[in-house]
């Protein structure tokens, strides 16, 4: 099992062998714990189910009796453990690659120059007022219509990234917290998960 959820606590810098300093982020990983095996007999894929950050049997709706954790995630693939088995953040070790996903941070509604990096239409002056920040034009005569994909102001960010080839640069096995070499997605807090490569 090479697959770990957690939570990102923030960023910081540590300093490498030759005195360097280093940009990390600090992800409390782990314990997680396997709630469900899943298989193609019984549900027609090969699946193990992780559970993050346990709670109380009574904070716990009816669907998840028997399953107390604030999170669960899949992770495909036939694997061999079971029920009740633990992952611990030891499972990396410092040098490691590991692929990391989450949920960006999400910026609202947006206009084209903050969403697509437009540089505005027009000119500032020869009678222009108020276009400098507009996205111009949206299409021609033909086809009477606004192209499907075209780069328009709208909703930005809250998007699900995946970042490869981030190295592992410190594991804290006694706190569970694992710095990763510059930024992961998401906003502090947020859940990630970590996928050695």
């Amino acid at each position: 099992m090479n697959f770990i959820i957690g939570k990102k606590l923030g960023m910081t810098q540590v300093y490498g062998e030759k005195g360097e300093a280093l940009p990390v982020t600090l992800v409390e990983a782990g314990p997680c714990t396997v709630t469900d095996i899943k298989t193609g007999e019984r549900d027609g894929y090969d699946a193990v189910q992780l559970g993050f950050v346990k709670l109380k049997e009574t904070k716990v709706k009816k669907p998840q009796k028997g399953k107390p954790y604030r999170y669960l995630k899949e992770v495909e693939g036939s694997f061999n453990v079971s029920l009740d088995s633990e992952f611990f953040v030891d499972m990396f070790n410092p040098g490691d690659k590991v692929k990391v996903r989450g949920v960006s941070k999400g910026k609202g509604f947006s206009g084209v120059m903050k969403r697509w990096n437009f540089s505005g239409a027009g000119t500032s002056s020869h009678g222009t007022k108020h276009n400098n920040r507009k996205g111009g034009s949206i299409g021609s005569m033909f086809p009477q219509r606004v192209m499907k994909g075209k780069k328009m102001a709208g909703r930005m960010g809250a998007d699900k990234v995946t970042v490869k080839n981030i190295k592992v640069v410190n594991v804290d096995k006694e706190k569970n917290i694992i710095a990763l070499r510059g930024a992961v997605p998401g906003k502090n807090g947020g859940l990630v998960t970590i996928e050695k490569i």
